[in-house]
């Protein structure tokens, strides 16, 4: 059963604004951000209003596949793959079509409605576009109903328009962070590299999926310019990942989080984008811990089965997450 909270006032007041379809001032971001942990539960349940008014009660699962893994040149600092990390992780080059098709099946089985493919690189080559298409049109003729996304790095509108063709419907590319803090985290790709790469894809005809990662020392200002950009860029989907602090990063020290900081940020993505899919990604098990249920107060999707190089919640347990918070797993 969804839980009842009590009202908090100036939570309803911009839940109200929202719905009738004003877009939220930088001040209100501000102070959702740096409510007290008491104004928590009322800011979830005015935001549940605004969630249940443009995405109902449904939760999507979706699941990721590591498609090519480590031996990346780049130098994103919360990532195990990079060329700074020494994380003890598998390496290996791209999958066959054959475990890339094998993959949709493992998603399906788990309930998944979206399979993305996701490769360590700057950015995809002939090669890997061609055999994500072919995998793609594999795919689609056995689950018609699946949708599919990459995640390949930075990618030009020719690549994107082979994909679309071959039933691949959605690119993952994620701001990350603000314009201002994205020298701190990445030197080797620039924030408007990945500007580039959304314009290429959404010109291809592909849809956008398009977030950031919130723990890795940005400011709250920082938080809001992502929120306001992505709200910018219209994104179709929002994935909000919480950072993993990862053994051989960069980052791998870095642990400020709390659940009530990541409840905020949920909250502020969903009404500065409220039409938008948002999906709580990854490290919502390790920073949400016992509180990760109420996230579906605020977003509709969510990962199953890990992220990449770091484990998830198994399948069978976000199920009975869903079921329990009183929503329905989509295409359960």
């Amino acid at each position: 059963m969804t839980p009842t909270f009590a009202e908090t006032p100036w939570a309803e007041a911009l839940a109200e604004r929202v719905l009738a379809g004003d877009a939220m001032t930088r001040e209100e971001a501000a102070r959702i951000l740096a409510a007290a942990d008491a104004d928590v539960p009322g800011l979830l349940r005015a935001t549940l209003r605004v969630r249940r008014a443009h995405r109902g009660t449904r939760v999507k699962l979706c699941m990721l596949r590591n498609a090519r893994s480590g031996l990346c040149p780049e130098d994103c600092h919360y990532c195990s793959q990079s060329a700074v990390a020494e994380s003890d992780i598998p390496r290996y080059r791209l999958d066959s079509i054959e475990q890339l098709v094998a993959g949709a099946r493992r998603a399906v089985a788990c309930g998944a409605r979206r399979y993305c493919m996701v490769t360590s690189g700057r950015g995809p080559s002939a090669n890997d576009i061609d055999r994500f298409a072919a995998a793609g049109r594999a795919i689609k003729a056995e689950f018609p109903d699946l949708e599919l996304c990459v995640s390949l790095g930075l990618m030009e509108e020719a690549q994107g328009r082979a994909l679309h063709a071959a039933g691949i419907g959605w690119v993952n590319h994620n701001l990350n962070t603000s314009e201002r803090f994205y020298d701190a985290i990445c030197s080797t790709h620039t924030y408007a590299d990945r500007l580039r790469t959304l314009e290429n894809v959404r010109r291809a005809g592909l849809s956008t999926c398009c977030g950031g990662i919130i723990g890795m020392g940005e400011t709250d200002d920082d938080v809001i310019d992502l929120a306001f950009a992505l709200r910018g860029l219209r994104v179709d989907s929002l994935p909000v990942n919480f950072l993993i602090p990862i053994a051989g990063t960069p980052l791998a020290a870095r642990r400020e989080l709390t659940p009530m900081r990541c409840l905020k940020a949920l909250c502020l993505f969903r009404l500065t984008n409220p039409e938008a899919e948002i999906r709580v990604a990854g490290g919502r098990e390790l920073n949400l811990g016992w509180f990760q249920p109420l996230a579906l107060l605020v977003a509709d999707s969510i990962f199953v089965e890990g992220y990449l190089t770091t484990p998830g919640q198994v399948a069978t347990e976000a199920h009975a997450m869903v079921e329990a918070m009183g929503f329905e797993v989509e295409g359960g």
